[in-house]
C-alpha cells in the first residue's frame, strides 16, 4: 500500500473467466511465475458452464494468492470491476483467461509505474500474439506512444489488448472503471479502448519496450466477432468525437485501421462470411486501399488457412520471444 518500500507494493491482478478451461491454468502459471512477489489474483468467473472455476478452485488451494469469485454472467466489463472492487492494492493489472505474461512483466512495470509518480495512470508492454498452442506466430507490435497520449489513442489503440495494462487504482477510479454499456448494446469488444481513452485525458502513459504479454488469437475469442467489434469501435469513438473535434482525422483513420484489422481476422481466423460483409457494408475500406493491399491479404489467408502439415513443413523464422515458448511460422488456427 502507500508508503510501503516500492518492493512490496501490492499488485493485484484481476482474471475475467468464462469458459475459459483450456487456457485458465497456463494463464494463471505465468502471473503466478512473476519476478514481482508481492500480488494477490483475483479470478472473477462469469457464469462459467465448464470446469475452469474448479481448475482455478485447485490453484487457489495450492496458491494462497489466488481468490475465485463468482458472479452471473454479466461481462467482461463487469467481471474486471467486480475483480477491481476486491482487490486490495493500489495497481490493478488486468489478464484475460486465454493470454500470458512473460516473468518480469509486472516487475518492469511497476518501477515504470513507481519512477513515474502519480500523474502516471498507465503503463503498458509490448504483446506478442500467441496461437492455442502458445506459440508466438507476430512481434510486429511495436508502439512507443508515452506521455500525454490522448491523441494517439484516437488515431489508434495502440496498447493493443486488456492483458497488457498496468493501471494505478487512482486513474481507474477516477475515470469510474469500465463501461458495463458497451455490452448492454450489443456491443462488446472495446471496453479496453474506452478505459484507455479515458485514463489519457487526466493522466500520461508509459511504455515497457519488450514483448512481455502473449495475446492469444484464436477462433473463439472475442474480438474473432469482427462486425460486433466494429459497431463497439464506432460507439466507443463517438462517445469523444464531440469533445475533441480536433482530432477529426485521427478518428476517421481509426475506424479505418480497424475494419481493416477485423478484415484480416475475418480472413484469417473467422467466418469468410465475416469478411465479404466487412467489405461490402463497413464503408471504411476505401476500393484503392484494398486493392492495394490484396497480395498480402491473400498471402495472410493462404497461410492461417494451410493445412497442419504444410506449415509444419515451413523454415521457422524467429527464434526466442520475449519470454515464451519457441517461435515458428504458425498462424492461429
Amino acid at each position: 500500500m502507500v508508503g510501503e518500500p516500492a518492493s512490496r507494493q501490492l499488485v493485484s491482478v484481476i482474471v475475467p473467466l468464462f469458459n475459459g478451461a483450456s487456457t485458465i491454468t497456463r494463464t494463471l502459471d505465468s502471473v503466478l511465475a512473476q519476478t514481482w512477489r508481492a500480488l494477490e489474483v483475483i479470478v472473477v468467473d462469469d457464469g462459467s458452464t465448464d470446469v475452469g472455476p474448479e481448475l482455478v478452485a485447485g490453484v487457489a488451494a495450492a496458491d494462497d494468492r489466488v481468490r475465485l469469485v463468482t458472479q452471473p454472467n454479466s461481462g467482461v466489463a463487469a467481471a474486471r470491476n467486480t475483480g477491481a472492487a476486491q482487490a486490495r492494492g493500489d495497481f490493478l493489472a488486468f489478464v484475460d483467461a486465454d493470454d500470458l505474461w512473460a516473468p518480469v512483466k509486472l516487475d518492469l512495470q511497476m518501477a515504470s509505474a513507481l519512477e513515474g509518480g502519480r500523474h502516471v495512470g498507465l503503463v503498458y508492454t509490448w504483446s506478442a500474439l500467441i496461437d492455442e498452442g502458445d506459440r508466438v506466430y507476430s512481434l510486429e507490435h511495436r508502439p512507443t506512444a508515452e506521455g500525454c497520449v490522448l491523441r494517439d489513442l484516437c488515431r489508434g489503440n495502440f496498447v493493443g489488448n486488456g492483458s497488457a495494462a498496468l493501471i494505478s487504482r487512482l486513474a481507474f477510479e477516477r475515470v469510474g472503471g469500465f463501461d458495463p454499456s458497451l455490452r448492454a448494446r450489443d456491443a462488446q469488444g472495446c471496453e479496453d479502448l474506452m478505459i484507455y481513452l479515458r485514463i489519457a485525458e487526466q493522466f500520461e502513459f508509459r511504455v515497457i519496450r519488450r514483448h512481455l504479454t502473449g495475446y492469444r488469437v484464436t477462433r473463439d475469442n472475442m474480438s474473432s466477432n469482427s462486425l460486433k467489434m466494429l459497431r463497439s469501435c464506432e460507439l466507443t469513438l463517438a462517445a469523444f468525437e464531440d469533445r475533441y473535434p480536433q482530432y477529426k482525422g485521427e478518428f476517421e483513420a481509426h475506424r479505418r485501421d480497424m475494419a481493416y484489422w477485423l478484415l484480416v481476422r475475418a480472413l484469417t481466423t473467422g467466418p469468410l462470411r465475416n469478411a465479404v460483409r466487412l467489405v461490402a457494408g463497413s464503408g471504411y475500406l476505401p476500393l484503392a486501399e484494398f486493392a492495394g493491399r490484396l497480395g498480402d491479404l491473400l498471402w495472410l489467408t493462404l497461410k492461417a488457412r494451410a493445412p497442419r502439415r504444410l506449415k509444419a513443413g515451413l523454415q521457422p523464422l524467429l527464434r526466442n520471444g520475449g519470454g515464451f515458448r519457441p517461435l515458428f511460422l504458425e498462424v492461429a488456427r
